[in-house]
């Protein structure tokens, strides 16, 4: 919503009122919601990797699977890499089409954009490959939140307070993760004319 009210006012200026939801909608989908929605898993997903596994470290419960013959990356980690990578592609689509129906009921609010306009205008500037890029950044961050959140807590030593500290840098690290990543994709992806 917010982001619609910013770009409604500006295309407003140069009487291009049709073109509110496209470009909405190439910004939302190309960045924001893959961003926003990793960033959200991030914080609440792999900080608790990052802690459970961090946890089960300090309290030898890896050292017992070692012993029992089991490896812990097959057991512990590797689900949690598929669950993760399989999971964010479809969290970010939900979180694209709630972020559309704000921006339709942001532009219809405060700037009487007729919801047939915005969502037209969406159509006509939103294409299939941006929607595959959509699916393809969700599996990429999902795989960077869980091996980033896995990793930290799978090399936690000491005590509770180093578990706290391995979720958090988990966190960060992610953060900063999936802003470079991004970066690389978006140079990749949108510098090639086919996009």
């Amino acid at each position: 919503m917010i982001f619609t009210i910013q770009t409604a006012r500006e295309l407003i200026r140069f009487d291009a009122v049709s073109t509110v939801g496209g470009a909405f909608a190439l910004a939302f989908c190309r960045e924001l919601a893959p961003i926003l929605t990793a960033s959200i898993i991030a914080g609440q997903v792999g900080s608790a990797f990052a802690a459970e596994i961090g946890e089960m470290r300090v309290t030898e419960q890896i050292d017992a699977l070692h012993i029992l013959k089991t490896d812990p990356i097959d057991y512990l980690v590797l689900p949690r890499v598929i669950a993760c990578s399989l999971m964010l592609p479809i969290l970010t689509i939900i979180g694209l089409v709630v972020g559309i129906a704000g921006g339709v009921f942001a532009a219809g609010q405060f700037y009487q954009i007729l919801p047939e306009v915005f969502l037209e205008s969406v159509r006509n500037f939103l294409v299939i490959p941006d929607v595959l890029i959509v699916f393809l950044k969700g599996l990429i961050f999902g795989l960077l939140i869980a091996v980033i959140g896995c990793s930290w807590g799978i090399t936690t030593v000491g005590g509770a307070k180093q578990v706290g500290e391995s979720a958090t840098a988990a966190v960060v690290t992610t953060w900063v993760s999936i802003f470079i990543v991004d970066f690389f994709l978006s140079l990749l992806l949108y510098e090639n004319p086919s996009f």
